[in-house]
Parts: C-alpha cells; sequence; structure tokens
C-alpha cells in the first residue's frame, strides 16, 4: 500500500459507498434538512429577542397554546439563549461532517488535500452563512412574532433536553463575566483619570475638568450615592384638601411631588403640577387625588447609567428610592443624573448655599447632609479616599459617626489623615453642620 492510498477499511468503505444512491440521497437530504435546521435557530434568536413591550403584552392576554410557549421562553431568556447557541454549533458541526464524508463518496480522499478541500470549505461557509443565517435572521427580524411562535414549541423541547448544558454554559459565564467586569471597569476608570490629569492642560478650565471627570466616574455611581435622603423629600399626604395641597405647592417650588399616605414609606403616587393647571379654580372638596401617577421605585444599589436609560424608556424624570425592606431611601431626579456630570444646575426656585460655604482655601463649613459624593467634588479629593472608613454611609454625616462610633458632641474634634473636621451643630439624631480643615499633604 502506498502512502497515498487510505487505510484498507477506508478505502473499502469508500468503494462501497461511492456508488450507492441511496447514500448519497440520504447525504442530500440530510444536508438540506440541516440548513433548514440552522436557519429556523438562527432566525429564532432574532424572532425572540426582537419582541418589544407591545407584542409581548399581545401574547399574555392572549392565553394559547404558542403564546404561552414563547412567554415560558422568555421568561428564562438566558437559557433560551445558551440553548440556541448549542444547537446552533451542533447543526453546523454536522453539516460540515457531512460535506466532508459527502465530498470523499464523489472525489476520493486522494485529492482532497487540495483544491477540494478549499473549495468545499468555500461553498459550506457560504452555504450555512446565506441560507443558515443571513436571510432567516432578516426573514425573522420582519416578522419576529409569527417566526417566534413557529419555532417556540420545539424549542420549549429542546431547552428541557439541553438544560444540563446550558446551566454549564451560564454558570461559567456568570463567573468569567464577574471577574473580568470587576476588574475591568476598575482598571478602565482609573486609567481615564490618570490620562484626563495628564492630557487637560493649562487652557482646560475647571469647569471643564469637572465635566470629563463627571463622564469618566459617571458609571461608577450608584443611586445611594446621589440621591436626596428622605429628610430632604418634599412629599405631601393623601388626606390633604385641595387648599391645603396647593399652599404647600406654592411654597415648595418643585414640578412633581411624591404623595404618601400615613408615611412616606407607603409612597401613593406622584403628583404632577402641570395636571393640576385645569383645576386650579376648583374648591376645597376637589379630589386631586384622582390626578396621581404611578410612582417609579428602584432600588437603592442601581447603578445611576442604567438608571439614566430607564428614564428615557420609561419617559418619567423622578424615581422614588427604597431600601431592602421596602421602605422610602430617597428620591432622584432626572436632573440629580445630569449635575453628575455637568455640575450643579440652580433655578430661581433653589437656594444657592445650602450646601457649603467657603471660609477659606483650606476651610469649610459643610451641612451634615451632603452626600461624600458631593463633598469630595467640592474639596477636590478622590472618593476613594474614604473607603477603609466610610462603611455603609454616604453623607459626610454618615461618615463622622462611622469614624467616631458615636454620635460627636457640638464642639467636638475628629481627625482622619489630613482633615480635621470640628462638629459645629448637632441635635439628638444626626450631625447638621460641620467644619472642615484639610492639612498640607506630607510627601
Amino acid at each position: 500500500m502506498t502512502p497515498d492510498e487510505p487505510e484498507p477499511s477506508l478505502a473499502l468503505l469508500l468503494q462501497l459507498t461511492e456508488l450507492s444512491t441511496p447514500y448519497l440521497v440520504f447525504n442530500v437530504l440530510a444536508f438540506v434538512l440541516l440548513i433548514i435546521s440552522s436557519a429556523l435557530i438562527s432566525g429564532s434568536e432574532v424572532a425572540f429577542f426582537s419582541l418589544d413591550s407591545n407584542q409581548l403584552s399581545e401574547l399574555e392576554k392572549e392565553q394559547s397554546v404558542t403564546s404561552n410557549s414563547v412567554l415560558k421562553l422568555l421568561s428564562r431568556r438566558r437559557y433560551l439563549l445558551a440553548t440556541i447557541l448549542i444547537l446552533n454549533n451542533l447543526v453546523n458541526i454536522a453539516i460540515v461532517t457531512i460535506s466532508t464524508f459527502f465530498t470523499w463518496a464523489i472525489v476520493g480522499t486522494k485529492t482532497t488535500e487540495g483544491i477540494v478541500v478549499v473549495a468545499l470549505s468555500a461553498v459550506v461557509t457560504f452555504v450555512i452563512l446565506f441560507f443558515g443565517e443571513v436571510v432567516p435572521k432578516n426573514f425573522a427580524n420582519q416578522h419576529n412574532e409569527k417566526f417566534a411562535r413557529f419555532t417556540s414549541r420545539a424549542l420549549v423541547f429542546l431547552e428541557k433536553i439541553f438544560r444540563p448544558a446550558s446551566w454549564t454554559l451560564i454558570t461559567v459565564t456568570n463567573i468569567i463575566e464577574r471577574n473580568v467586569e470587576k476588574k475591568g471597569v476598575d482598571l478602565t476608570v482609573d486609567e481615564l483619570n490618570q490620562a484626563l490629569e495628564i492630557t487637560t492642560g493649562d487652557d482646560t478650565t475647571e469647569e471643564e475638568k469637572g465635566i470629563l471627570k463627571g463622564i469618566v466616574n459617571f458609571s461608577t455611581l450608584s443611586v445611594r450615592q446621589v440621591m436626596k435622603s428622605r429628610l430632604d423629600i418634599t412629599a405631601v399626604d393623601i388626606e390633604l384638601d385641595f387648599h391645603e395641597l396647593m399652599d404647600r405647592i406654592n411654597k415648595s417650588g418643585f414640578s412633581r411631588i411624591p404623595v404618601y399616605k400615613e408615611t412616606i414609606d407607603k409612597i401613593e403616587g406622584v403628583l404632577y403640577i402641570k395636571d393640576l393647571i385645569a383645576h386650579v379654580d376648583k374648591d376645597d372638596t376637589f379630589a386631586w387625588q384622582t390626578l396621581l401617577r404611578p410612582g417609579f421605585f428602584i432600588p437603592e444599589n442601581k447603578k445611576v447609567d442604567s438608571l439614566l436609560k430607564d428614564f428615557q424608556e420609561q419617559r418619567v424624570h423622578m424615581a422614588i428610592v427604597v431600601d431592602e425592606y421596602g421602605g422610602t431611601s430617597g428620591l432622584i431626579t432626572l436632573e440629580d443624573i445630569i449635575e453628575e456630570i455637568v455640575g450643579e444646575i440652580n433655578d430661581e426656585y433653589d437656594d444657592e448655599d445650602i450646601a457649603f460655604n467657603k471660609l477659606d482655601n483650606s476651610t469649610y463649613i459643610f451641612e451634615g447632609k451632603t452626600s461624600l459624593n458631593d463633598f469630595c467634588k467640592i474639596i477636590g479629593v478622590e472618593p476613594a479616599e474614604f473607603d477603609s472608613v466610610k462603611g455603609e454611609s454616604e453623607s459626610l454625616g454618615g461618615l463622622l459617626l462611622e469614624i467616631g462610633g458615636k454620635l460627636p458632641r457640638a464642639g467636638e474634634k475628629i481627625e482622619f489623615g489630613r482633615f480635621l473636621f470640628t462638629i459645629v451643630a448637632v441635635d439628638l439624631r444626626r450631625i447638621k453642620r460641620v467644619r472642615v480643615l484639610i492639612r498640607p499633604q506630607t510627601s
């Protein structure tokens, strides 16, 4: 046997199958069926994940077998995607395998080292991409609901079969994402901040530097760092009569006001002042409560950049922040988010000097409720400087409670690093005002 000749067993197999019409027919049919399967699988990915909220609402109302199958699959999106990826790879591998044996059966194995292998690879790749990816995805994008309905029941069955493989894939992906995302974000922010300090020259104003820093650090901020605390929320009781309500609104100057029942932990909705314009001449018996709009509730740990997207999608400008027990923790508005980039935005109702007073280049007076994020921006230090001592606190007063371990008395001094904090005013529950002295940094 010469080196160019196939092994006896393989040569015998090829000789037996080379002239077998059923074998060739089987290969052609299998190839076509696999291409159709690839098209259905690829199209399903686009169809399911392009369904909009209106289509999903209609599917929920319909309550048919196919609509329930679609909704069931979308309730486990990651398992659905993993199943589709696994199926797509298995089908594509089967296509390549069948194509290779089919080619051997026709031309033999001696020529497969050259042009035939290259031609086979090019043809199969084109067929998979065009008929198994491009065409079905374009079709599914235009007829996503019909396509999703058509493949839903089969995918429900296959999702159950491949559940162990999908679970393994999702678990490994989660581990990788957690490690890469945590390291990547921290590193990127540090590098961008360093690059910002290096590249901004004398012709860059402090305002421009502040905006650039705001953009760099924007994705790292949580809602808890930016929100107004519950003590600073202007809200009204749902039991107020119309006259009392209008009096509170005139004094507040806000365009949206949360409405609570009994306590601020039970927010019933949000009153938009523009909705009252048509009713300003009504008497005290007017049922203004019918004008309430639903509140938008978010957790404390939500990222600010994600909330900005939610504001855009939901078309709202204010969210109620709730803690882990469902109580009202604070309030955040679209203006608060934008201020993290461009700086403070003051209108005719804002008190321009409520947060701090600068006595000289190294001494300030701050309200205890000032957020740590704002405090660090004003004095020009990185928030990370207090990470080791701040604990769960997000305000200057909370930081001092963490450092001191107790509620300090007026006049008491608290030192941390190069900062000397002197308590100016305090009541029975919180620190109200603090003087901050920043000592020169020692080399």
